[in-house]
C-alpha cells in the first residue's frame, strides 16, 4: 500500500446496504412508463451515477421523457422504503472506529438523500463535517470531480487517498483522480451477479466482507483485538 492518508468511502452500496432497495424500486417504477429493465442493468448502467445520468440514460435509450414530478415521486416512496428496509452495511461500524486514518464520503446521492439515509440507520454523527455529494461537483462519477473534492476538502493529495467503491463509474472515477481504489462487492445488489467491468477498468483490490481489512492491510487500522464484526 501507498502512504495512505485519507480513506473516501462511497456511500450507497459501501456504507449502506441501499443499492439493492432502490434498484429494485426503479426496475418497478420505469416498468410503468414501457421502460422494461432487470437488475443487472441497473447496475451496468446506473449503479454509482446521479439521478439526471440516469435520466438522460433512460431518454437515450428507451427515448421515454419521464412525466414532471417522476423524480420527487420516487425519491418520496425510496426513503419510505428505506425506512422499513435499509440496513448498515456488516462491519461497517467497527471498521470506523478502527481505521488509523481519517475519512470521508463522496457520494452521488443528494445531500437530502444521505442525511434521510444516515439519520435512519443511526449513523449522522460518524459522518459531521466529512461528507461531499454531486451537489457540490460540475461532473459525476466516472469524471474524478467527487473524490477530488473529497480530498481537496480534506487537504490531503490524491496519491495519499484510498477510495473504497462498489460501482464500476466509482472505481473509474478514483483511478481519473489518481487515488488507490478497492472495490467492495459485499451489498445485497451484487447477490447472484458479477458486479459489472470492463476490459481496461481494474481496482488495486476486490474484497467483499470488510473483516478481510484486518488480514490484507492490517497497517489501515489501529491495533486492537476488536475484531471487524457483523454488527
Amino acid at each position: 500500500m501507498r502512504d495512505i492518508r485519507l480513506v473516501i468511502l462511497d456511500f450507497d452500496g459501501v456504507v449502506v446496504d441501499s443499492e439493492v432497495i432502490s434498484a429494485r424500486m426503479l426496475v418497478a417504477e420505469l416498468a410503468l412508463y414501457g421502460v422494461i429493465i432487470d437488475l443487472p442493468y441497473v447496475a451496468r448502467h446506473f449503479l454509482g451515477r446521479s439521478y439526471p445520468v440516469v435520466l438522460r440514460q433512460i431518454r437515450s435509450e428507451f427515448g421515454v421523457s419521464l412525466p414532471e414530478g417522476f423524480e420527487a415521486d420516487y425519491r418520496a416512496r425510496l426513503i419510505d422504503a428505506f425506512r422499513r428496509d435499509l440496513r448498515l452495511m456488516p462491519g461497517l461500524r467497527t471498521l470506523l472506529a478502527r481505521l488509523a486514518t481519517p475519512y470521508a464520503l463522496a457520494t452521488s446521492s443528494s445531500p437530502a438523500r444521505v442525511a434521510q439515509s444516515m439519520q435512519i440507520v443511526g449513523i449522522s454523527d460518524l459522518f459531521k463535517g466529512r461528507i461531499t455529494t454531486a451537489a457540490e461537483v460540475t461532473h459525476g462519477k466516472p469524471a474524478p470531480d467527487l473524490p477530488l473534492r473529497a480530498a481537496q476538502k480534506a487537504g490531503i493529495a490524491p496519491e495519499h487517498c484510498l477510495v473504497i467503491e462498489d460501482s464500476l463509474a466509482g472505481v473509474q472515477a478514483a483511478l481519473a483522480a489518481g487515488m488507490q481504489v478497492w472495490r467492495f462487492t459485499g451489498g445485497s445488489h451484487f447477490a447472484g451477479i458479477a458486479p459489472p467491468g470492463d476490459d481496461h477498468t481494474h481496482a488495486h483490490r476486490v474484497f467483499a466482507d470488510f473483516a478481510q481489512i484486518a488480514g490484507f492491510a492490517p497497517d489501515l487500522l489501529t491495533p486492537g483485538d476488536q475484531e471487524i464484526r457483523h454488527e
